[in-house]
């Protein structure tokens, strides 16, 4: 073949080549095109006393709490935050819980015995009173009996031989669905739930007048006993009390001689 032919063959080749590859571009999509999008805003943070272990009630938080970040729109007016109190952290270590607290839970005040206050005082309803009685473990549920259950008392006293007859006993429930305050200085069960030793005095939560009946009853009484109620029963409400040892007929301020287990009036307070 000539040479002629050979370069013009050549160049034919190579200008289809170059032909198709422009084509080839330009019928090839264009680059998709990078839109970027506006970042949505950061949540707004807030640092926020938080328990980060269970604090019994009446025991001190010691190293049970820490900041945490939390939102700020799910702080609550009653935490407390590093931006209002940065020195709650070591100030709040030694405070008292008035009530049981848990890991996770934020801290607040409410929660904790106030300045000043003690514990039990702290955790006394309003208008209630805590009276404390003496008890054994024969007297009270064989032990069983824990803060925060509900007992009836039950006052029995010797009765004075007549006509003969033998002497025996009296037995009365004088309080009914009463609830236990402490055993001893013992507060609450321990941390597996198990029942605390047996103590020597109970202390119960009671109305003013109630007071003032077992007040009576323990310089009556031989025994007083504690009887256990079944956590069923506890919403009972008015029931019956022996409101008689410490009101005459209505009046109140009666004045009461009691002697030998017997109680008499003698005068009425003015």
């Amino acid at each position: 073949m000539p040479a002629s032919r050979l370069i013009i063959l050549g160049v034919a080749v190579a200008a289809a080549g170059g032909a198709g590859y422009v084509a080839k571009n330009m019928v090839a999509a264009p680059p998709p095109q990078i839109v970027e999008s506006p970042q949505a805003p950061a949540i707004a943070l807030q640092d926020v006393l938080v328990l980060s272990g269970d604090v019994p009630m009446g025991s001190q938080l010691e190293n049970n709490i820490g900041w945490q970040s939390w939102p700020a729109d799910g702080i609550n007016a009653n935490f407390i935050t590093r931006a209002a109190e940065p020195e709650a952290l070591e100030k709040l270590k030694g405070a008292v819980a008035r009530m049981a607290m848990y890991a996770g839970e934020p801290l607040r005040r409410s929660k904790l015995v106030g300045e000043g206050q003690s514990f039990m005082s702290s955790i006394l309803p309003s208008g209630m009173r805590a009276v404390a009685t003496t008890i054994s473990a024969d007297t009270s549920a064989g032990g069983f009996i824990l803060p925060n259950d509900f007992v009836d008392v039950i006052m029995t006293r010797r009765s004075e031989a007549a006509n003969g007859a033998p002497a025996g006993f009296n037995t009365e429930t004088i309080l009914k669905n009463i609830r236990v305050l402490a055993i001893d200085q013992t507060i609450q069960e321990d941390e597996e739930g198990k029942k605390t030793r047996v103590g020597q005095t109970a202390t119960l939560e009671l109305t003013a007048q109630q007071a003032e009946i077992i007040t009576v009853a323990q310089q009556m009484a031989d025994r007083l006993t504690l009887a256990l109620r079944s956590i069923t029963d506890t919403q009972e409400k008015n029931l019956s009390e022996a409101d008689y040892l410490v009101s005459g007929n209505g009046r109140r301020g009666t004045v009461r001689l009691i002697k030998s287990g017997e109680v008499s009036e003698v005068g009425t307070r003015k």
